[in-house]
């Protein structure tokens, strides 16, 4: 993998439940780009070799959010990008906690 983003999608919503929908929808949307993904409990890593495409999705998030009735949509976003080597895997930073 050449790139990783972390992604904190926040939406305005009226309630918790509304929150935690708008949100799924988001990350049914990354689930759909067949990318490599890790959902936590406070953002979600996405990781490929495209650094392009993974700021795309990271712009489609917000757009998402929005049209499943977000007023407005913040994000934290953290980014790592190796265009010359590899970066750590979501496999190899929490494998080992999760057996």
């Amino acid at each position: 993998m050449k790139a990783s983003v972390a992604i904190q999608t926040l939406p305005a919503a009226h309630s918790d439940e509304e929150l935690i929908r708008i949100v799924d929808e988001v990350i049914d949307y990354i689930k759909s780009t067949g990318l490599t993904y890790y959902v936590g409990p406070c953002e979600t890593a996405i990781e490929g070799d495209d650094y392009d495409q993974l700021m795309d999705v990271v712009r489609q998030c917000q757009h998402v959010a929005i049209r499943a009735g977000a007023s407005s949509v913040s994000a934290y976003i953290k980014v790592t990008y190796r265009p010359e080597g590899e970066v750590l895997t979501i496999d190899k930073k929490v494998s080992k906690h999760h057996r």
